[in-house]
């Protein structure tokens, strides 16, 4: 049998705050599933919210197409209070970087979290 990432819990001060960051970066719309925000990221993986659990920071990276990282970038590019920047060596600069001949960027969001969408795997 195949292994494959089904889904995974997320930490969040808010978790409808939680799932609709995500989801205005990367497209969906959170739904209720038991005590979380779910938002299915695609056929075989959710992401799920809780806010009754410690709060700590994490990082989770998600490889995207070419087009999603155009859309991604327009996000970022409308609303300069999202806290991006090209990787951990240079900070939140607002930059992207070229890892593994693609493209990638950090986003920030409010809880502390790092999400890192790229166009090749670095």
């Amino acid at each position: 049998m195949t292994i494959t990432l089904n889904h995974l819990i997320i930490p969040a001060a808010d978790r409808w705050a939680g799932a609709r960051f995500l989801a205005r970066l990367i497209g969906g719309e959170p739904v209720a599933a038991g005590p979380f925000a779910a938002l299915r990221v695609n056929d075989d993986l959710t992401v799920d919210f809780a806010d009754d659990q410690p709060l700590a920071a994490g990082h989770y990276a998600f490889l995207v197409d070419d087009a999603r990282f155009d859309a991604l970038l327009a996000v970022l590019a409308a609303d300069p209070d999202l806290v991006h920047g090209s990787g951990p060596e240079h900070g939140w600069d607002r930059r992207t970087n070229t890892l593994g001949g693609g493209r990638g960027v950090y986003v920030r969001d409010p809880d502390g979290h790092a999400y890192e969408f790229f166009t090749a795997v670095p």
